[in-house]
């Protein structure tokens, strides 16, 4: 399994975090990852509303943005927030878009 890029998220402009989050399949991601910490690529809820090749563009939109890390997990990956390093970066965004979808983002 190939290691994906992760950008350094001193170089994402609030633009570009802002446009991550603006879609609600992308949002729904989100709402998963922040209610269960981590998810294995096939078990997303959105595979339910998109095909597994429209949610794989939408989590690597999220991965460019820096919302989230994908770690190798057997033979799965693991999606996890990355909500401190989000957080540090641009306080307060994560946890006031988190907290219009009913879920707490833990620090």
């Amino acid at each position: 399994m190939r290691a994906l890029h992760h950008p350094d998220l001193a170089s994402i402009e609030l633009a570009t975090l802002l446009a991550a989050l603006s879609d609600p399949v992308r949002l729904s991601v989100v709402r998963q990852l922040a209610s269960s910490g981590g998810v294995v690529c096939g078990k997303f809820d959105a595979l339910s509303e998109v095909s597994m090749s429209t949610l794989s563009h939408h989590l690597k939109v999220l991965r460019e943005a820096g919302v989230l890390r994908v770690t190798p997990s057997g033979s799965f990956r693991l999606h996890e927030l990355r909500a401190a390093e989000v957080d540090a970066r641009f306080p307060g965004v994560l946890p006031a878009v988190t907290a219009n979808l009913d879920v707490r983002v833990p620090a």
